[in-house]
Parts: C-alpha cells; sequence; structure tokens
C-alpha cells in the first residue's frame, strides 16, 4: 500500500522538502516503493535512472542542510514523456525506427524542472509519435489505467499519466498536439492544461514545425501544481523562435484572483459531438458550480465548426516530413496504424492544405467572436470514459454510430489548430467508477484566467482525496 506522500499535492511535499520536514530521500524511496507496487501491471515506464536520482536527492538533501536555495520544486521525482527529450535516453517517440536517437541534452522544459530542484526519474511510455488517444507502441509494450487496467489511461501522455494517478510520483511532463495532456487526464483523474501556443518553448529540435498546433505542459493533481510547473517552465529561449515573453506575474500568486462574475459559454456538444449520459450528467454536476459560484453560464450550441478532418490532414503533414527518409529502410519497423494513416499525408496537395488553413482561419475567427461576448468557454473534455488498454475504437456513443472516428475526442483538437488555453479537471465519475473531465477554454493567451477558474472549482469540488489506491490486479 502507498504511505501518505504517494497522493500529496507536489506544492505541499515541495514546501515541506525546504522547510526541512521531509527528506527528499524519503519521497523517493516512496515513489520507487510505490512504483515496485504497481509498475507490473501499469507498465507506464520505458525507462528509468533510479540509482542517479537516489545520488540527486542526497546532494538535495545535503544542500538544504547547508541553508542553499534549492528551487521551487525542491527534491520532487518527476517522469518525462518519452517525446520529450532526457540526457542520457533514447527519444525514440515509441518508434522503432528511432530507438537510438540519443539526444546531446535535456530539452529547455525539462532543463528548467531540473534547475528548479526536480529530479528526473526516467522516460515515460506514449503512442508511436503521440498518433493515438491510446497509449502502447512496439518498443515498450501498453500502458494501462491504475482505475482499471483493462483500460487506457490514455494518450499520448498516457504514461504520465497512469505514473501521477497512481501515486509514483507527484508530477510529469505532458505534451499536446490534439488533447494529448486533457485525454489521458480526463481518463484518469487528473488535472492537465494545454497552455496557449508558445507558452513553454518546445527546444532544441532538429526540425522546427510549421503548423504550431503543440504544446508541452503539466500533468498534475492539483491545479496549483499545475500554476508551479509552468513559472518554472514558461519563457522565451532563443531555440524556440515562436515561444512567448514570460508574463509580468506568477501563475500560482493569482490563482485566488479569478473575478467575482463572469460569462461562461457551456457546449455540451460544440455542435457535432454525440456524449455518453453519464457523462453529460457528470459534466452538467460541474457546470452548476460555476453557477453556484455566482458567475453566469449560459447554454451555447454550436460556437464552432467541427474541424477534425482538418486537424488530421494538417498535422498528419508535418510528421510525415519528419519521418519520410526512414520510411522505405525501416517500413516493418513502424506500427501498421501509425505508418497507414501517415502515409495519407502523402497524398495532400498544396491546394488541398491551403483549403485545410482556410477552414482553420474560420475556426480561429468563429472563437474570436466567442470570446468577444464570453469569458470562459465549457464543454466535456471527452465523450465517453477511458476505452480498452489495447485501442479497440467504439463505433458507437450513445446508441448513435460513430460517424468520425475522430469524434472520439471531439472536444480537443479545435483548441490545438486555435492555440487557446484549455484545461481538463475532474467532473466526477462514470457509471463504472471511472473519471470524467470537464474541459475549460480561455480566452487567448489567458492561461491565468484558466488556472483561476479551475482553482476556484477545484475549491468547490475538491477532487484530490480520491485515488485508485489500491490498483486493481490485471490478469492478461
Amino acid at each position: 500500500m502507498p504511505s501518505e506522500l504517494n497522493f500529496k499535492p507536489a506544492h505541499e511535499l515541495a514546501s515541506l522538502i525546504r522547510a526541512k520536514k521531509l527528506s527528499p530521500v524519503e519521497l523517493l524511496e516512496a515513489c520507487l516503493d510505490r512504483m515496485e507496487e504497481t509498475e507490473g501491471t501499469l507498465n507506464a515506464w520505458c525507462g528509468k535512472r533510479a540509482d542517479v536520482a537516489m545520488q540527486e536527492a542526497k546532494d538535495i538533501e545535503a544542500r538544504i542542510g547547508k541553508g542553499e536555495d534549492v528551487g521551487p520544486l525542491a527534491g520532487l521525482p518527476f517522469g518525462v514523456k518519452e517525446l520529450d527529450d532526457l540526457e542520457g535516453f533514447p527519444t525514440t517517440h515509441g518508434s522503432k525506427p528511432y530507438r537510438d536517437n540519443y539526444p546531446d541534452r535535456d530539452s529547455v522544459e525539462v532543463e528548467r524542472l531540473r534547475k528548479a530542484g526536480a529530479i528526473a526519474l526516467g522516460k515515460t511510455n506514449a503512442p508511436e509519435f503521440g498518433y493515438t488517444a491510446v497509449t502502447k507502441n512496439l518498443l515498450f509494450g501498453i500502458t494501462r489505467n491504475p482505475w482499471n487496467p483493462e483500460r487506457t489511461p490514455g494518450g499520448s501522455s498516457g504514461g504520465s499519466s497512469a505514473a501521477v494517478s497512481s501515486g509514483q510520483v507527484p508530477f510529469c511532463t505532458g505534451s499536446d498536439g490534439g488533447g494529448s495532456i486533457r485525454i489521458p487526464s480526463s481518463w484518469t483523474g487528473l488535472y492537465g492544461m494545454k497552455v496557449s501556443q508558445g507558452r513553454i518553448p518546445i527546444a532544441p529540435r532538429d526540425m522546427l514545425p510549421w503548423i504550431d498546433t503543440a504544446v508541452h505542459g503539466p500533468m498534475v493533481r492539483t491545479v496549483r501544481d499545475a500554476a508551479l510547473y509552468i513559472d518554472v517552465t514558461c519563457g522565451t529561449h532563443e531555440a524556440d523562435p515562436s515561444c512567448l515573453p514570460r508574463p509580468s506575474y506568477s501563475y500560482a500568486d493569482v490563482l485566488e484572483q479569478l473575478p467575482k462574475t463572469l460569462r461562461i459559454g457551456w457546449s455540451p456538444t460544440l455542435g457535432y459531438a454525440i456524449v455518453e449520459p453519464d457523462i453529460m450528467r457528470e459534466c452538467e454536476k460541474a457546470v452548476k458550480a460555476f453557477e453556484g459560484m455566482g458567475h453566469s453560464v449560459e447554454l451555447v450550441e454550436a460556437p464552432i465548426d467541427d474541424t477534425g478532418q482538418i486537424w488530421s490532414r494538417i498535422g498528419g503533414c508535418e510528421t510525415y516530413a519528419y519521418i519520410y527518409d526512414k520510411i522505405e529502410e525501416h517500413r516493418d519497423e513502424f506500427g501498421r496504424g501509425f505508418l497507414s494513416g501517415t502515409e495519407l499525408a502523402a497524398a495532400t496537395t498544396w491546394d488541398r492544405y491551403g483549403r485545410a488553413q482556410r477552414r482553420r482561419a474560420k475556426l480561429v475567427e468563429q472563437l474570436w467572436h466567442y470570446f468577444e461576448n464570453y469569458d470562459l468557454l465549457l464543454t466535456p473534455t471527452l465523450p465517453i470514459e477511458a476505452i480498452d488498454a489495447r485501442g479497440a475504437w467504439p463505433t458507437v456513443i450513445a446508441g448513435q454510430p460513430v460517424e468520425n472516428p475522430l469524434h472520439v475526442v471531439a472536444f480537443t483538437y479545435p483548441f490545438n489548430l486555435s492555440g487557446h488555453p484549455a484545461a481538463s479537471v475532474r467532473a466526477g465519475f462514470s457509471d463504472n467508477g471511472l473519471p470524467v473531465g470537464l474541459q475549460i477554454v480561455g480566452p487567448r493567451h489567458r492561461d491565468d484566467l484558466v488556472l483561476q477558474a479551475s482553482y476556484a472549482y477545484e475549491q468547490a469540488r475538491p477532487w484530490n482525496d480520491k485515488w485508485p489506491v489500491q490498483v486493481p490486479e490485471f490478469v492478461g
């Protein structure tokens, strides 16, 4: 069974360590014990550096003893998503042809976390190139959900979500190009935030992107943990030409400054999604919490068009451009589903690409006009509970056929195309006892407002007291 440390919020653990009330060695030992207890079922990790991490924990403890400032994340063990760079580990992208792809250094995000005192414990599993909402690949196998190991923890930050929600570590890095932080956060009960495009640098990279839809960000258990994470990692870097300057304030310091009367739109379908009844029930309860705080909540049926197909077309082109030189030599080593889907991009002509970008421009304009009238947008994070860990994609939702497979994640990808900040908070539990998420979307660059709304909701409906302490045994 876990210790009381395993589910304590990251910011509380860091404060205890800085105050010499908790040893970073003791915390790391609790994390390693929890990993030993649960990892055989979850398979959240694809590489660990326990011995090195233990030495780093001892070094931090010694520095604290000398009165040194070790940073706001002092002694917190964390996991690095497989698509991110951690020096000494290959960044495989969950793909066999890249199993020897060793980076020269940490990513800027990981570097900043470590400079703030956090201890990288290893790398967490992800689907091949973050391609699906189910975390499995041919290199590291299937990752499972600690609430029910027959289900997926989501993707693409699925290893990170399984590690944090099971109490293995206080936080992990994540990334989100179409929902890859918010999807696993919803399906494992975490708080996960897709920050504004450019808020956290993505660097260094051997190919600059041209579609600017993906971001790095936190996989955490509480909102204050996310604010602390963003405070540490945000700000410009010379290696990322699209990143944003650091704001003049701390996100953690302004969490309690939510305006008293907001005008909030609630869109249960965005005009095109189908949602399971028990998911809708929990989300409607969550929305009422904002009314209870005194905010005005209005039903908004269809604020935007469905952009699933263009999101897939635009993103597929960039992935194809990244891997094309390895395809012929390593064709048999790529996952079949990933490769067949990615190769469709080869048929995307520039006129079709241009039409997709015009539809993207229309989406941006629709949200421009929406946020002229509303302060926030609420939606379900996902229309269904966590699906089978092996990736059986549902063909029916709420008794209706799924016409577009992307509608399984219908609420997340629009805000990657638009660049708006969006977060998933825990709304409740499905009839099968699995977590359900509510999505909070804010105006452009208003990460502070999304965090403030999330924090106020968290105070009204706390969730940090319920986690999968006893991970069910999985019999495969």
